[in-house]
């Protein structure tokens, strides 16, 4: 086989269609520049480090492959190191080495143009025998060796001075090897068949008949076509909540939720930007879960994964983009930092660090344990491309070098969980979207020191039939907490502040658990009154997917008509097994703020309505007067084990108010243990609760030294409420006869507010049947003709 004069000033190699690589050269661990070569038969490693120069005089006659090294600069700094590499090749007339595996890369200055300037580099590509640190072959070509003449023939050259031994597979300037992995060795034991195959480079035409050992004619395999994600495509995922950022927090709590945590953190504070040189405020999420490995990392960064095979009841995650759609909407640069038993990984996603580029790059290093200490992880990349990727976390993060290892300290060597901290926050026009309190007394005495972080506008989202601006889970972190998940166990705190949870079925009047059957499958929906509800005017369903809400105030039925319609009245659902189907679909929106448009959607709205209105015409549609200072409460009170995390049912009559905030099972009035399983309310029950103001008379009775009321039976009591009822009404009817002396026709009551109607309307504990009256005519009265 004859070799062919090197030609050094031909244009560069356009892309015939293979693969493009991207390559970082580093001479000694610095970087020089990032470049791009087009077409290599090979996958080669991110990091190329520079290990040796020779006289470009040994490449006069050269049968090696040849490519076009394109410089690919991240910043000014590398454009200018890329001239002067390319000068101090050019000058000192020397080819620059680089080695992968057996694989060797020899780098050759072309002659520069009439502006002293170099638009791309000469890159020739010898493949020495195969061996255990060789680099990983490109898909579809073929690792068998090639035995033929022409092979054979390589191996008598003698002119050029980087020839060696074939029992020596290391050239004499090999000094280091920079390789991600290697070949299988069960691919190593395989015998060769000599196979005569024709040159792999199809880049430079006529080129010589090379016989690579791990290349297969590039016509037995397609070429694929793979996208590139352009850094503006961050931005383009944030808006997945750019209508409540509230969505965003939430799809990083779900993260910890699914990791196991028992204790989560969410606050905002001021550090010390060295990019700025002054304080700024950052996001820290903060949990104690069971981590993130490697490969758990590499799927939370990555853009979509497969959906999981098979439904996990307690699952959220399910479309692969949570994270990346929540941090992003939060502030255009994060970091995470995980730690599991064995391994610890970090990572920078970031908007600022990608700007001016052309590919998305998210640096990330992988740690393992070594004994006591951890260690770079070289089973998933080199040392080089670790220290190159925690290099660039330093450079373009806003924080000091010390930053990262003062928060990694923070897990200890036996603790598990993630972090993230997200910084160059959203913005609401000169400010920030959000704004926060802090949890201390002292810092935030308004409040009486109960941290909170709020959406700067405080607007309502709409919903249907919406009339109500009270609507504190809309702008209230503390308040969506409250209600986000419907069997809360996860301690949250926010600005240092526990979260109260509050699960609405436990904290209803006159509640009722219905259920039915939509299109075959069984739904559960829990329907009562909210005191705190009525006051503000609101109504609704809650429903929740997989024990997370999804959709909160929902009208349906006659709520979506007219404000008084339904008021007060909350249901909840967890509609998990209406909404997953049989073929691993899930009807919930990306965001999980919503369903989609389906017809078991449609079927749900339908059926939810029904029930509602039926409720509402049993229970509270007929007019009812009551005494003016009785309040409904709830039929139970409930109380959550700050241990346990269970919810435990108050005695009757107990004051909730005494307990104190940190409250344990062993702690009166339960005096139990955690052990003990939690109380269900049960199905097809309406729950009746006892009348919470004989409470409050036996107090004053004790207090005035008189005897407590005789106890009666249940059927005695009964009969006395309606005769006190019956009273009640006869008491008023005179009162209103009495207001009206002149009237010629019988008063009737004003049309009052909806604030007036609270005393005369609201719902009462006690559930015996009472004497229905006749409906009154709203508007002014009648006059005679």
């Amino acid at each position: 086989m004859g070799c062919e004069t090197l030609d050094l000033n031909e244009e560069p190699h356009e892309n015939r269609g293979g693969s493009l690589n991207y390559v970082l050269l580093q001479k000694d661990g610095k970087n020089i520049c990032r470049t791009k070569v087009c077409d290599l038969p090979i996958e080669v490693p991110l990091v190329w480090s520079l290990i040796s120069f020779i006289p470009t005089k040994a490449y006069q006659k050269s049968v090696f492959p040849k490519f076009s090294l394109l410089p690919y600069p991240e910043d000014g700094r590398q454009k200018a190191e890329w001239g002067k590499f390319m000068h101090f090749l050019w000058d000192n007339k020397k080819a620059a080495i680089a080695r992968c595996g057996s694989s060797t890369f020899h780098i050759l200055a072309p002659q520069p143009d009439e502006y002293s300037n170099f638009s791309h580099a000469v890159l020739l590509y010898e493949c020495g025998l195969n061996g255990p640190g060789d680099c990983k072959q490109m898909a579809g070509t073929s690792g068998r060796i090639v035995n033929s003449p022409a092979m054979n023939s390589s191996k008598r050259y003698r002119k050029s001075e980087f020839r060696y031994s074939p029992k020596n597979s290391k050239p004499p300037y090999f000094k280091e090897e920079i390789c991600d992995s290697g070949l299988n060795p069960k691919e190593m034991e395989t015998s060769p068949r000599p196979v005569q195959e024709s040159s792999p480079c199809e880049s430079v035409e006529e080129s010589p008949k090379v016989l690579n050992p791990i290349v297969k004619k590039r016509i037995a395999s397609p070429t694929k076509n793979f996208i590139v994600a352009d850094p503006s495509y961050l931005r383009t995922l944030s808006q997945t909540h750019a209508g409540w950022i509230f969505g965003a927090i939430a799809e990083l709590i779900d993260n910890s939720r699914d990791a196991g945590a028992s204790r989560l953190s969410i606050s905002i504070e001021s550090l010390f930007s060295k990019k700025a040189q002054r304080k700024i405020p950052v996001l820290f999420v903060i949990d104690d879960g069971h981590g993130m490995t490697y490969a758990d990392m590499m799927r939370m960064i990555s853009f979509g994964h497969k959906r999981p095979n098979e439904h996990c009841e307690d699952q959220i995650g399910r479309f692969g983009i949570g994270f990346k759609t929540g941090a992003m909407k939060l502030g255009k640069d994060a970091i995470v930092l995980t730690q599991t038993s064995s391994s610890r990984s970090v990572a920078f996603l970031s908007q600022s660090f990608n700007e001016e580029k052309d590919n998305l790059e998210i640096p990330m290093v992988a740690y393992r344990k070594e004994g006591q200490y951890m260690e770079v992880d070289l089973s998933v990349q080199s040392e080089a491309t670790a220290e190159y990727n925690l290099s660039a976390i330093k450079e373009f993060s806003s924080f000091n070098e010390y930053f990262i290892g003062e928060k990694l300290g923070l897990f200890g060597e036996e603790r598990t969980g993630t972090q993230i901290y997200i910084w160059n926050l959203d913005r609401w026009g000169n400010d920030y979207t959000l704004e926060w309190n802090s949890g201390k007394s002292s810092e935030n005495p308004v409040h009486n020191g109960r941290g909170d972080i709020l959406i700067r506008s405080r607007r309502v989202r709409s919903r249907p039939g919406q009339t109500s601006n009270k609507v504190l889970l809309d702008y209230s972190l503390q308040s969506y907490l409250e209600v986000m998940f419907l069997n809360p166990r996860m301690k949250i705190f926010v600005q240092g502040s526990l979260v109260k949870s509050r699960p609405l079925a436990k904290t209803l009047n006159k509640t009722s658990v219905m259920s039915g059957e939509i299109m075959g499958r069984t739904i559960l929906l829990t329907l009562g009154r909210s005191k705190v509800e009525w006051d503000r005017t609101n109504c609704g369903i809650f429903l929740y997917w997989h024990g997370r809400l999804i959709e909160s105030y929902k009208r349906v039925g006659g709520q979506k008509h007219s404000a008084d319609v339904g008021r007060g009245v909350i249901g909840v659902a967890d509609i998990t097994n209406l909404i997953d189907d049989e073929d691993g679909n899930s009807w919930v929106l990306n965001s999980k703020q919503g369903f989609q448009d389906c017809e078991m959607y449609a079927r749900l709205e339908e059926w939810l309505g029904r029930k509602v209105d039926e409720y509402w015409d049993t229970k509270f549609d007929n007019l009812e007067l009551r005494k003016g200072d009785e309040r409904h409460k709830p039929d139970s009170d409930w109380v959550q084990c700050y241990s346990c995390r269970k919810w435990r049912m108050l005695n009757a009559g107990f004051n909730i108010d005494t307990l104190p905030d940190e409250w344990f099972c062993h702690m009166p009035p339960f005096n139990g243990k955690c052990e003990v399983p939690e109380q269900q309310m049960g199905r097809g029950v309406i729950v009746i609760g006892e009348k919470r103001s004989g409470h409050d008379e036996q107090s004053k009775t004790a207090q005035q030294g008189e005897a407590p009321k005789k106890v009666m039976r249940p059927e005695n009591l009964e009969a006395e409420k309606i005769a006190e009822d019956e009273e009640d009404v006869k008491g008023t009817l005179e009162v209103n006869k009495r207001k009206n002396p002149s009237s010629g026709t019988p008063s009737k009551p004003k049309n009052n507010s909806n604030d007036d109607l609270e005393g005369l309307s609201s719902q009462t504990e006690e559930d015996a049947p009472r004497p229905a009256l006749k409906r009154l005519r709203r508007g002014p009265p009648k006059t005679k003709c």
